[in-house]
This record gives C-alpha cells, structure tokens and sequence, in this order.
C-alpha cells in the first residue's frame, strides 16, 4: 500500500509502498481509507515542535474516513463493510498494540491510527460507525476538527447562554468553535483572523463580528463590543505565542482562555489572575467521546442543524501530500482533505 513517511523531521514526506503484517492481533481492524485530514498536530510532528522525534521513521495523519475490511480477534463494534471514522481519541472497545508495518523489509513505526496511507490497521476504540449514506468526504472532519471544536465549547469552555466569545483564529475548528458557541446561544461570537476569506465564511457559521489582521488594531473596537472588563471565553487555535498571550489580555478577570492551538515556545502572561477567578487551560481535543458525539453531530446534520458546508476549502491525492502540508503551514486554507484516491 502506498503511505506517507516521516523519515527525517523538518522535511518533506516519502510516498512509498508499505507493506502490512500478515494477520491482525487482537483488538486490530484492517480498513481502507478513503480520505484523511490534516491537521496542525501532524505539522507539529513533522516539525518536532514538543521534542526531538525518536520514533523516526513513522507513519502520520489521525483523522480519516473509510471501510472496515477485515477485524481481529475481540473486536465486536465494527464489522467488514462498516463505513468509519477514524479518530486519534479513544473511544468504546479494546486498545490495541500498534501494527507492525515493513518498509524496505525493516520495521516502520506507526500509532494505533494513521492516515496518510491507503490502509491502516487500527486499534478498534479508534474507530467509529457511521450510517453508509454519509458523505466519506466530509467524515474525516469528525476526527478532530468537529469533535475538537464542538468538545472545547461544550467540555472545556462550558459556554452559556449570552456569553461572550472571542476567538482567535478561524480555520477548519475555529469555524465550528464559531457554529457550536452559536448553537448554544452565545453572544456576541467575534472572529479574528488574518484571512478575509476564512471571516466571510465565519459569519455564515455564526460570527456576529469580524475583524481582520493584528489584534493592536482594533482592540478598543472589540472592548466596545463586549466591555471593557474582557470577554467571558476566549478560544486560541492558532498556536501564536503573542497571539496566546494577547488572547489572556483580553479576558475577562473570570473569564476563561482556551488554548486549541500548541505554541512552539513559553509565553509570557501576568499570572497573579489565575489565583482568584480567571482560567489559562490548554484543550487536549475538547476532551470528546467520539464514539459518543459523533452520531449526535450526524444527527444534527440530517436535521438541518448543524453544517459541515464550506470547511473543506482544497483537496489533493495522496502523492501531493507535501503540496497540501505547505499549503496549509500558509494559513490560507481551511480544512485541507487528502484524497486516497479509491
């Protein structure tokens, strides 16, 4: 099967044939991916932002769609021909080992869900079922952007009603941060990003209010907006070590800050806060149940009350990968899909 490799951090990926382990062990499923996310996470790791990569060389990406094609001993939540979703959270059934993929005859490290390769064998509480009218195309957006996004407003930011929220960068999950703050009625929504393009599309996913370019700029602007005393929840996506910073400026002395993007360096901030009401957490993907949420989500979708329209902004094939991973590192682009070409 052709896969993407990591071979030497800060470099572009290898697309070679990978060859799979003869049988699955226990807890393993065998599917076929049909396409696959990007996500900063998987730039992070190329990029070895949290620390040196001692698992070199490996396979990557932790959010894609598919077809079961074959399940190991134990497994009994998914079957062959089930349509999945793949997702780097646990979720309900057994945790696997890691596969045992051969490149060029030698051992290939991988984690119990990839998707920059063509099949993956997965640890079964990877996976989630879905009904097999589901657009596979949109399905890899339940790996991570969507639960991510919805998991911080509900899980992490408990937003409530008529609570104010400021978020700071508006790609694929500040996008549905923005469509699950407005399903729970909070208000105002403002968005803040460098793109135009990406706040248009904002505000057809709940944005009241748009700003462009360096928060410096139109910072009283916005405290006309929700107050001089700060905004009740403030969500960071990008990872932008000023931008964190500025974004627990702007919160409120019991406010909340939700850290989604991971900075590569230390901030600074004024901490004394922190000791009476005000919160400074960092999201670990919302802290979502997959298994859980996603049919719920799927469920809103068929009634009309949730979108996944307009996310997915750029579509590339598997041997285009480094293309899509160099778009993405601009900015540009919202939810980049990876095309497995089935």
């Amino acid at each position: 099967m052709k896969s993407a490799i990591l071979v030497e951090s800060k470099k572009p990926l290898i697309v070679e044939d990978v060859s799979l382990p003869n049988q699955l062990e226990f807890g393993q499923v065998l599917v076929k991916i049909f396409y696959s996310g990007i996500c900063g996470s998987q730039i992070n790791e190329i990029d070895s932002i949290k620390a040196p990569d001692k698992y070199l060389p490996h396979l990557l990406g932790h959010e894609g769609s598919g077809i079961v094609e074959k399940i190991g001993q134990g497994v009994t939540r998914v079957k062959p021909g089930d349509h999945v979703v793949l997702h780097w959270r646990k979720g309900s059934g057994i945790e696997s080992s890691t596969p045992n993929y051969l490149w060029n005859g030698k051992k290939l490290n991988a984690g119990r869900v990839t998707t920059f390769n063509e099949k993956a064998i997965v640890s079964e509480n990877r996976l989630t079922p879905i009904k097999k009218d589901f657009d596979l195309k949109l399905a890899p957006l339940f790996g991570c952007s969507v639960t991510t996004a919805f998991g911080v407003v509900n899980n992490d930011a408990k937003v409530k009603i008529g609570q104010s929220v400021v978020i700071f960068g508006v790609g694929g999950v500040g996008l549905n941060i923005a469509q699950a703050a407005s399903m729970v009625s909070a208000n105002p929504i403002i968005g803040i990003d460098v793109f135009q393009e990406k706040l248009d599309v904002g505000k057809k996913f709940g944005l009241t209010h748009i700003f462009k370019g360096d928060l410096e700029n139109f910072e009283k602007d916005i405290n006309e907006i929700i107050g001089n005393n700060g905004a009740d929840i403030v969500i960071e996506t990008t990872g932008n070590t000023k931008v964190i910073e500025k974004a627990y400026q702007l919160t409120a002395p019991n406010g909340k800050t939700i850290l989604v993007g991971v900075p590569n360096k230390n901030i600074s901030i004024y901490s004394l806060p922190l000791h009476f009401e005000k919160v400074l957490t960092g999201s670990h993907g919302g802290s979502a149940v997959p298994d859980v949420e996603i049919p719920r989500y799927i469920r809103l979708i068929d009634q009309k009350k949730m979108s996944l329209q307009n996310i997915i902004t750029h579509e590339f094939k598997l041997n285009e990968i480094n293309k899509a991973i160099e778009l993405f590192r601009t900015g540009k682009a919202g939810r980049i899909i990876i095309n497995m070409d089935n």
